[in-house]
């Protein structure tokens, strides 16, 4: 179970990595005015990909309490 944690949390780390970074590129692109809209929409889809994958870990870090 510990080496399985160990490589969700690593995994997570470097979707978390790759979000902010995609943030920071999104915001740059946005700030230029004349981007390619459609490599700017990809970008926000990677980005909410991005988003449902780590909600999805981060479930599956948090252990089950059972009140």
């Amino acid at each position: 179970m510990l080496v399985d944690r160990d490589s969700l949390l690593r995994k997570l780390n470097e979707l978390q990595s790759e979000h902010r970074d995609l943030d920071t590129v999104i915001a740059r692109l946005a700030e230029q005015g004349a981007v390619d809209q459609l490599h700017l929409q990809r970008l926000k889809k990677r980005k909410l990909m991005l988003r449902d994958e780590i909600g999805w870990l981060e479930s599956r870090l948090i252990p089950d309490n059972i009140a």
